[in-house]
């Protein structure tokens, strides 16, 4: 999912929703959109790159169409960003109220368009539901489909050093893990199975089997496992919304402690996520702001050893 998300599926993303509520290229869900904490002038380009990006996830994961008629789609809606990145100002096109925008936002702010195709990707990988065997090859498919999430939005901050490049990787690919596994329920009724087929042996959990099966004690092991190595992975990449300065710091730690709270209610099912969703409440989002109010000790107290 990239970070990109729909109520129907699993991508990702660092962006938010419709009101700039923290956190996953899943669906856009936690792309900030329209934060109260972005900068004004910041708020076209993550518009437009939200926009670009949801409509790519419909493109690749919503109706009836077969893969072949998805990807072609796809390929006509790579072949505009080509367009664009060409100096088209983005009329022309089938989707001119994604490419208008984002033509005027690239020439404005550089977007960078490798990391746009580098979402294509991810959604092209995406349309025939492929299985990963391993946790490398999942964060592979993360490097594509959550990672330029986040490398845009340190582009548009004027953000570009290697630490700060890592470590908002290292979130942005937990956040899209959070996606799948709290997404279990959705997304195993319609073919789609992110679990590592090396994780799922080693529990002796049957991926093909596991939505008529529902919650057992080896699924639960299982999901435990993978959703500790998510917050392990957060909790590598938190620092940066500690070291980032105004309102970016505060928005991102918002989307860490967004991330983190959904590992705490995945725990509170006892890891029971095939058949149910966890959902956050009010009463969530207000334990979410104090633990951004109090993140330096709250990492301080969970950080994992090197």
């Amino acid at each position: 999912m990239i970070l990109v998300k729909h109520a129907t599926g699993t991508r990702a993303n660092c962006f938010g929703h419709g009101q700039c509520a923290p956190v996953s290229v899943g669906h856009y869900e936690n792309f900030p959109v329209a934060s109260l904490l972005c900068p004004p002038a910041l708020r076209p380009p993550i518009q437009a790159i939200y926009a670009f990006a949801r409509t790519a996830d419909d493109l690749a994961d919503e109706g009836d169409a077969p893969p072949a008629e998805r990807l072609a789609e796809l390929a006509r809606y790579r072949a505009a960003l080509q367009a664009v990145e060409q100096g088209s100002d983005g009329r022309a096109c089938s989707w001119p109220q994604v490419f208008e925008p984002l033509a005027r936002q690239m020439n404005l702010h550089a977007l960078p368009g490798h990391l746009l195709h580098a979402l294509l990707d991810a959604f092209e990988q995406d349309v025939p539901n492929p299985r990963y065997d391993s946790r490398d090859q999942l964060l592979d498919y993360c490097s594509r489909s959550a990672h330029p999430v986040g490398r845009l939005l340190l582009h548009l901050y004027g953000i570009d050093d290697a630490r700060s490049l890592a470590q908002s990787d290292a979130i942005c690919g937990a956040l899209q893990l959070i996606n799948f596994w709290q997404d279990l329920s959705v997304d195993l009724p319609r073919g789609r199975c992110y679990l590592p087929a090396a994780d799922a042996r080693h529990h002796g959990v049957d991926p093909l089997r596991l939505h008529a099966e529902g919650d057992t004690p080896a699924s639960q092991a299982l999901v435990k496992e993978l959703v500790q190595w998510a917050r392990s992975l957060m909790l590598q990449g938190a620092p940066l919304a500690l070291r980032l300065p105004g309102r970016v710091g505060w928005e991102l730690r918002l989307v860490v402690c967004g991330g983190l709270r959904i590992t705490q209610q995945i725990a509170t099912l006892q890891y029971r996520t095939v058949r149910q969703r966890p959902r956050l409440h009010a009463l969530d989002l207000a334990r979410v702001l104090w633990q951004a109010l109090t993140l330096p000790r709250h990492l301080k107290h969970d950080a994992p050893a090197p």
